[in-house]
């Protein structure tokens, strides 16, 4: 069965932004989605948030999407899964610390072929205006290390953001990329 699991952001919860409208979507697509209440969210640890990620359900028809820090996530869960997943999307995506976030959700090292390996397809959607510096640069960097496509919307700063007030409930941009 077709399953996306959706990875909140730092200080967020499952009803955050975009993520009960995007859910709602891929539902009426025949999707079986969660979306995992992480735990510490203001401090954002992958050895809290990676256990927790892990109880979901894996296989070659999932699609996860992860928002910032949750993107950041992604990376460690595609070095532990057991099989490759269909569809990774990173939105806001980074993988180093930003000049404003350093937080341990960040790992020292990745090991990017296995990351590679781990999805059958990679997207990084970065805005062009994005204020905690998930640019599409960062973007480009990180496809340099795992391969794949690098959207970049025009003027959506960090889609998704209460210290910018950017309320974003609705993302049909991602809904054009979901395989």
């Amino acid at each position: 069965m077709k399953n996306a699991i959706i990875f909140h952001g730092t200080g967020e919860t499952p009803n955050h932004y975009w993520y009960p409208w995007l859910k709602k979507e891929l539902e009426k697509r025949g999707f079986s989605v969660s979306i995992p209440q992480l735990p510490d969210t203001d401090h954002p640890d992958v050895k809290k948030w990676l256990p927790v990620a892990l109880q979901e359900d894996y296989s070659e028809e999932t699609i996860v999407i992860g928002h910032s820090a949750g993107s950041t996530l992604i990376l460690a869960l595609l070095e532990t899964v057991k099989s490759p997943i269909k569809q990774a999307i990173l939105t806001a995506a980074f993988y180093e610390n930003l000049p404003e976030f350093s937080e341990p959700i960040i790992k020292p090292h990745y090991d990017w072929t296995t990351i590679k390996k781990n999805s059958n397809e990679i997207i990084v959607v970065n805005s062009d205006n994005d204020p905690w510096g998930c640019t599409p640069e960062v973007g480009l960097d990180l496809l340099g290390k795992i391969g794949g496509t690098l959207i970049v919307p025009h003027g959506e700063g960090h889609m998704g953001s209460d210290t910018f007030n950017q309320p974003m409930k609705e993302f049909p941009l991602l809904l054009k990329f979901i395989a």
